[in-house]
């Protein structure tokens, strides 16, 4: 007579990947029953039909069936569900997907609303006051230019005129040229400050009238990213039935001078609209 095969309860374990905890549980529950246990060591073994009764178990556990329902089939002797259960299982199932189906529902419409109002949170739409400003035009090789140009040339002749800057200090970027350049950028840098003064070959006074209406955008990253949130502006702008009325200026809040990483640079786009 053939020797029947044992394995362990590790080896079974393995082969059949199913945890020992499980099989463990299985047990407990009287669902698979070691088919041998050795009466001195305790060791469990399993045999070859326990690999296809386990078989069976886990696949009724995928189509919903309970270890009470299983235990209760495999009991019977029954190798597959009645039609009467599988009946049950499938009017609980599609219960159970109609559910799902409305939680998902649900879920949707809170993730739109939450995106909407992220969105909302990140435009603003602002009234900008008349102000006086310090003013400087000159065509830079590019956006790296333009801190250099605020540190070395900008600042210290605002400082020999003695301008006064209220806080918490206001300045900003108009790009000039009609259309976009990598290079060669016609910027003009304002920045405010209490009173007109007297003009110089570098620095010009005016008085920038009030905007009504502006859209007010934070950028964030360094200003070769502009086109980004410009993008995104102008996209809300024409689901909103904006249009521009004027140069967009580009506000400066975090730069090089206190934030090494460009990535955290934080800017402010205003856009004249009507």
């Amino acid at each position: 007579m053939r020797e029947k095969t044992k394995l362990k309860i590790g080896e079974f374990s393995k082969m059949m990947q199913v945890t020992v905890k499980t099989l463990r549980h299985y047990e407990q529950k009287g669902l698979l029953v070691p088919d041998e246990v050795d009466e001195w060591t305790g060791y469990r073994y399993y045999s070859i039909a326990q690999m296809q009764r386990l078989g069976t178990i886990r696949g009724l556990q995928r189509q919903g069936f309970t270890l009470e329902e299983i235990k209760e089939l495999l009991e019977e002797g029954a190798q597959m569900p009645s039609i009467d259960l599988l009946t049950q299982k499938i009017e609980e199932t599609e219960r159970q997907l109609q559910l799902l189906m409305e939680r998902r529902t649900q879920l949707l419409r809170w993730m739109d609303s939450h995106k909407q109002r992220k969105r909302m949170e990140k435009f603003s739409i602002q009234s900008l006051p008349e102000i006086i400003v310090a003013s400087h035009r000159e065509v830079i090789a590019d956006y790296s230019a333009l801190g250099p140009l605020c540190v070395n040339k900008i600042g210290p002749e605002m400082q020999r005129l003695g301008c006064q800057c209220p806080p918490p200090g206001y300045c900003f970027t108009i790009e000039h040229q009609e259309e976009h350049r990598p290079t060669d950028l016609d910027i003009e840098y304002c920045e405010q400050v209490e009173e007109m003064g007297v003009d110089s070959s570098i620095i010009q006074f005016k008085r920038l009238a009030a905007v009504p209406k502006a859209l007010c955008m934070k950028h964030v990253g360094p200003y070769e990213r502009f086109y980004e949130s410009f993008t995104e502006a102008f996209a809300y702008m024409e689901e909103q039935g904006y249009k521009m009325a004027g140069h967009p200026r580009t506000s400066y809040i975090d730069g090089a001078w206190n934030q090494e990483d460009p990535e955290q640079w934080l800017s402010l786009i205003q856009i004249p609209i009507e």
